[in-house]
């Protein structure tokens, strides 16, 4: 069955999120995804230039979602995981149904259990009894280990690793190419910076950076 989607945001993110559900619809030899468009409150001229280029149409704001077709689902193409949260909560309103996207390169263990809006990117490799929320990114090449559970609106950036039992509360982001040890916890809207170590409980609402992390 084909399911009609529109991308939350124009920017780079949401753009990126296109070409996941381009290549499900290639792999499977069949249209799983109807790109009905993009929808921005705030698009810039620059990004709705380049969304032009993509031959998908930019739709309105997200007040066009009130009067989409009952069978339509979306994605919240919004990295940061803050405004991911407030977007979606907004969106919700609607009553449009969340759409989870896995590229087809992305392994996902049989055990996973995840919540609407999971965006997996091509290389996420997830094992085992992993627990996800809702609108969780796992961008290009990342790795979550056993044991993990990811809070609602969490983003995991490119080639960052989760090590096993670890729990990263709502709203986390841990940078790109960062670490979180073994059994580790992020509070609640921290950020662990790029390239950072995390060897120690992150408190919430921090920004952690450097090896080891502080």
């Amino acid at each position: 069955m084909t399911v009609p989607l529109v991308i939350v945001g124009c920017g780079g993110h949401g753009r990126e999120i296109l070409t996941i559900a381009r290549a499900v619809n290639a792999t499977i030899g069949r249209p799983r995804w109807q790109l009905l468009g993009f929808v921005d409150d705030r698009p810039s001229e620059v990004n709705l230039k380049r969304v032009q280029r993509l031959d998908v149409p930019y739709l309105g704001g997200t007040t066009w979602l009130a009067e989409a077709p009952p069978d339509t689902h979306h994605v919240v193409g919004v990295g940061d995981p803050r405004i991911r949260r407030a977007v979606a909560d907004r969106v919700d309103r609607y009553g449009v149904a969340a759409a989870s996207l896995v590229h087809p390169d992305a392994t996902l263990g049989p055990d996973l259990r995840h919540g609407p809006g999971l965006v997996a990117f091509a290389g996420t490799r997830v094992t085992t009894n992993v627990t996800v929320g809702r609108h969780v990114h796992l961008n290009q090449n990342c790795t979550v280990g056993h044991d993990c559970v990811l809070a609602d609106h969490v983003s995991v950036n490119p080639l960052a690793s989760i090590s096993g039992e670890c729990r990263l509360d709502e709203g986390v982001l841990v940078g790109t190419n960062a670490a979180v040890l073994q059994g580790l916890r992020v509070g609640r809207d921290s950020t662990v910076g790029a390239g950072a170590c995390v060897v120690r409980d992150v408190p919430e609402g921090v920004v952690v950076k450097g090896v080891p992390a502080r």
